[in-house]
């Protein structure tokens, strides 16, 4: 309400908003807070001066399932970001949702992934800052699959697109930072798909173990979301890995030198 008494309003990404969000940061920094901001402006390269700004959302994040009228972000909605979205930095889409049908089997609320792509979206979408998002009686019922967000890191040394269409597949490896372990994330859209993965970001002359954690051959977003596997390999860097996606799928895997 202005001095005379009339309501005023804003556009949520005008000045007036602008202004705001700049002061926040600023007395974040004063104050040695990090922030992780949901609703946000715009990512516009503001982290490099306060890095303080550790993520933020700016995009349809993971909640758009939980609510929207257009059922939730569709499959291919996760292989557009890392071309648009994520080219202005970190993204706090918190991933890692076990719970794909929280409203029931028939309801248009839902997760459109499966279980193995909840995954694989740790190391696709960066964030320095991550969230288990659900909640602990959702991964209690699978342990094995909760293990792969127990070890992965939340930044990087270095990362490699290793194979992408946009709004088709994408698929990216990054090496922890302060550590030799390698993780990879391969997600696809609504189509079932093969991707043939080499492995030469490894370190030569150094062997290590692939743990895989994948779709099932009967695995799919809307039939059969919670199909998965988990197996071990051996591998080096003159390897390959034939990734089979389910619709709506993915693939995460840790590579730890043995």
């Amino acid at each position: 309400v202005d001095t005379y008494g009339e309501k005023q309003t804003e556009w949520h990404h005008g000045q007036y908003m602008v202004r705001h969000y700049r002061r926040v940061v600023e007395a974040a920094a004063d104050h040695k807070l990090m922030l992780n901001v949901h609703e946000p402006i715009k990512p516009t390269g503001i982290r490099r001066t306060y890095p303080n700004m550790m993520s933020r959302e700016g995009a349809r994040g993971q909640e758009f399932n939980a609510w929207s009228e257009e059922g939730g972000n569709p499959p291919e909605h996760t292989t557009i970001l890392p071309f648009t979205r994520l080219l202005g930095g970190p993204m706090d889409f918190t991933p890692g949702i076990f719970d794909l049908l929280h409203h029931g089997p028939d309801s248009e609320f839902r997760v459109q992934s499966t279980l193995m792509q909840q995954l694989a979206l740790y190391v696709v979408i960066y964030s320095p800052i991550q969230m288990a998002a659900d909640l602990p009686e959702n991964y209690a019922r699978y342990p094995d699959a909760f293990r792969f967000i127990v070890d992965v890191p939340t930044d990087w040394e270095d990362s490699v697109a290793v194979a992408a269409e946009v709004g088709d597949f994408v698929a990216i490896a990054r090496r922890e930072r302060g550590g030799d372990d390698w993780y990879l994330g391969a997600i696809t859209d609504e189509q079932a798909r093969t991707l043939q993965i080499p492995l030469s970001f490894l370190e030569r002359d150094k062997d290590y173990v692939a743990e895989i954690y994948r779709d099932a051959e009967d695995a799919h977003w809307q039939h059969h979301p919670y199909g998965y596997e988990i197996e071990q390999k051996s591998v080096n860097i003159d390897s390959k890995l034939e990734l089979r996606l389910a619709a709506g799928g993915g693939t995460a895997i840790r590579f730890r030198p043995k």
